[in-house]
């Protein structure tokens, strides 16, 4: 495919880790889109190839001179703080910007792909399914959630779409390049720094008798697996809709403590502490994603095992200090 390769989100997490892949293969014909401004953020994106940076809030005065050029947007930029409680700012940044963006690409012909979320799946009463039929079951439970949720809901309501689209709804990711995000940073990330500072790992304990401590489940998944999909669908014509995007295999926070006391080298000391009150009654205990649609498309590629992505992630790219990819 030529073309330009438009990413948002492309100093973020995600964004970076895309553009990373691509140039690996190749690919130099990347535009950025983002807030540069932000110095946490420059490790992910000044060492990448790419033809143009455009500021986050410039993008739809760029767009019109090179919308003949874009072969693919794939718009990964979103607010992401589960924590914040600004519904307004939701609905700006991750609502109404992505409309924005989903009717420019439909109007000019170009594959769209976009970040969902499984935070859409809410405490997973209704399961996690990725049959777009169920979506107004979904009850999601926070403000980052519920406007990934609404986008998700407007999109299957258009009536004019991009030639191809899919919107993906990751699951647990972590991995190199996500250093930037502080507190909505991967279990993986923090708790490799709290073994590095103190020797010992902090896992919440069970406050349900059909869970041991440590037993909760997550379907963590490689950011490098991630990328790899969304590559996947730009080069073949798949179907559009919404698609999980974890590894179908929920592994328990012990399983996840004992791969990274072992890629450290450090014998096992995992304590054990009250899940914050706060947060006690909305607390997932079991998540997984459903995966039989991204194979009945075409998708056959196996995912990495957490040890495997933890030891690499861990080697090569937070020892001896953090590095980008």
């Amino acid at each position: 495919m030529t073309g330009l390769l438009v990413i948002t989100g492309a100093a973020g997490f995600i964004g970076s880790a895309l553009a990373a892949h691509l140039n690996e293969e190749g690919c130099t014909d990347l535009v950025l889109v983002d807030d540069f401004s932000r110095p946490e953020k420059r490790p992910n994106w000044t060492h990448r190839k790419y033809r143009f940076t455009v500021e986050r809030d410039q993008l739809f005065e760029w767009l019109p001179a090179y919308k003949r050029d874009i072969a693919a947007i794939f718009h990964l930029g979103a607010r992401t703080d589960t924590t914040l409680q600004d519904e307004a700012l939701f609905r700006e940044l991750n609502l109404a910007y992505s409309q924005r963006l989903w009717t420019f690409a439909a109007e000019a012909g170009i594959p769209f792909f976009y970040a969902s979320s499984a935070a859409t799946y809410g405490n997973g009463e209704q399961g996690f399914s990725d049959d777009e039929s169920l979506l107004p079951h979904l009850r999601p439970l926070n403000p980052y959630a519920r406007s990934k949720h609404a986008f998700d809901l407007w999109v299957l309501q258009q009536s004019a779409k991009p030639p191809r689209w899919a919107g993906f709804k990751f699951f647990n990711v972590f991995g190199p390049n996500e250093y930037h995000k502080g507190r909505m940073a991967s279990v993986v990330w923090h708790g490799y720094n709290q073994i590095r500072r103190e020797g010992m790992l902090r896992l919440f304990r069970s406050h349900r008798p059909d869970y041991a401590d440590g037993e909760q489940k997550r379907d963590f998944i490689y950011v490098k697996d991630v990328v790899r999909v969304l590559v996947y669908f730009l080069r073949h014509p798949l179907p559009s809709g919404l698609y999980n995007l974890g590894t179908g295999t929920a592994r328990t926070f012990v399983d996840l403590a004992h791969a990274l006391f072992s890629a450290m080298g450090k014998p096992p000391h995992i304590h054990f502490i009250d899940t914050p009150a706060e947060i006690r009654e909305s607390y997932q205990y079991f998540t997984q994603a459903e995966m039989g649609k991204l194979r009945r498309v075409g998708y056959t590629a196996e995912f990495t095992p957490l040890e495997e992505a933890v030891a690499d992630y861990v080697q090569h790219y937070l020892l001896p200090e953090p590095q980008p990819w």
